[in-house]
């Protein structure tokens, strides 16, 4: 791969906090509520979820652009959870849940889903890694 960009941050842990080298973030970090925590900050899952549903609704807009297909009412979101793993540590999984226009309902909906997932960086990435649920709403 020929990099055309590459984002860099820095974090010390959970309870501490996570800073990208231009400064654009600079974000507390704390463990939510469910996992013990005071919630006074973000978690890697929040923002995992946040890049993530970014990034598919970009490749959907790419997509649309490529195959003539409006995907400005499209609205993506991602959710990401953690939990313990079959090996005793912990994994993830994500559901994203897409919300299309009536104009994209039934099969032109579910095409254009299974093309974005398949274009995704953020979905290249977690094939094979961690479970993706694609819901259309």
């Amino acid at each position: 791969m020929d990099a055309l960009y590459t984002a860099v941050a820095t974090a010390n842990g959970r309870e501490g906090r996570a800073v990208s080298s231009d400064g654009q973030v600079d974000l507390p970090l704390a463990h939510p509520p469910a996992l013990g925590g005071n919630g006074q900050g973000t978690n890697p899952e929040q923002l995992f979820a946040a890049g993530y549903a970014a990034c598919f609704a970009s490749a959907m807009g790419v997509i649309g652009r490529m195959e003539n297909i409006d995907v400005k009412d499209v609205s993506v979101t991602a959710e990401v959870s953690i939990g313990k793993d079959t090996d005793g540590g912990f994994g993830l999984a994500v559901v994203m849940r897409v919300e299309l226009p009536s104009h994209l309902e039934g099969e032109a909906g579910q095409d254009l889903l299974k093309k974005t997932h398949a274009f995704c960086p953020y979905s290249k990435a977690t094939n094979g890694n961690i479970p993706v649920d694609l819901v259309i709403e």
